[in-house]
């Protein structure tokens, strides 16, 4: 399977070299690496390209600003599917997500279109050192947006995803317009309203080990807000899908 794990950047120079290290420390000898860059501060990007160059087997986008998460997967995704490859995985930089478990969604893609590493089904876990103000927040802030666009998928909040390259293709891109953390609820959604077919597997959702978070109450109640909107704007795939 030639595999590409797109990863967005801003401000991860802490974290990328040791991600890298780990990810091409998994006996996957066809993956690859795509950064997206937002022209980080911290040198992310120049770092980025001394990788490549160590590695031969990074790639790197670099954008002129900060412009997003949502268009920087967007962005990450085109760019692999003009390379040929067989699947593409999304993750974060910060090591929130087990660099380990790319394995174990690899192994378990050939039986469906997009497998989501899930904090919400059985052996799913949040940080045990979170506190529990902050672990029932992001329960209900999953469970919220999965009631009110009545899917049965468990985990519709999390990053942590791989993509066949044909379910990539069948998504309708353009109409994509999230750009916060609510794009992994847009995406979601499209998807399961295309009838992609989803397998979740169990991951431990770790809070990062080095750098600063990027999720504050603002924009989880932005990505509150904008769920709603979502029913709106993709009705027509609604009537469809309860056709079929």
């Amino acid at each position: 399977m030639k595999l590409t794990i797109v990863i967005p950047t801003y401000n991860e120079a802490e974290n990328l070299p040791k991600l890298v290290s780990a990810l091409f420390s998994l006996p996957l000898p066809e993956l690859n690496i795509l950064v997206v860059d937002d022209n980080s501060p911290d040198g992310t990007g120049a770092l980025a390209e001394e990788l490549a160059a160590q590695t031969g087997r990074v790639q790197v986008l670099h954008r002129a600003g900060k412009q997003g998460l949502g268009t920087a997967y967007i962005a990450g995704f085109r760019h692999c599917l003009e390379q040929g490859v067989d699947a593409v995985c999304q993750m974060d930089a910060d090591f929130s997500h087990p660099p380990q478990k790319v394995v174990e969604l690899a192994e378990t893609l050939p039986s469906c279109d997009v497998v989501i590493g899930s904090r919400y089904v059985a052996g799913g876990q949040l940080d045990e050192r979170w506190p529990v103000w902050r672990r029932a927040l992001s329960a209900f802030g999953n469970f919220y947006a999965r009631t009110i666009l009545n899917m049965p998928l468990r985990d519709v909040t999390g990053g942590f995803r791989l993509w066949s390259a044909a379910a990539l293709r069948t998504m309708p891109w353009e109409r994509i317009v999230s750009n916060g953390y609510v794009f992994q609820v847009e995406t979601a959604y499209v998807g399961y309203l295309l009838g992609l077919r989803y397998r979740e597997i169990p991951i431990y959702f770790a809070d990062r080990r080095w750098g600063q978070s990027k999720m504050s109450l603002r924009i989880q109640m932005e990505a509150a807000r904008r769920v709603w909107g979502l029913l709106w704007r993709y009705r027509d795939l609604r009537r469809l899908a309860r056709q079929r």
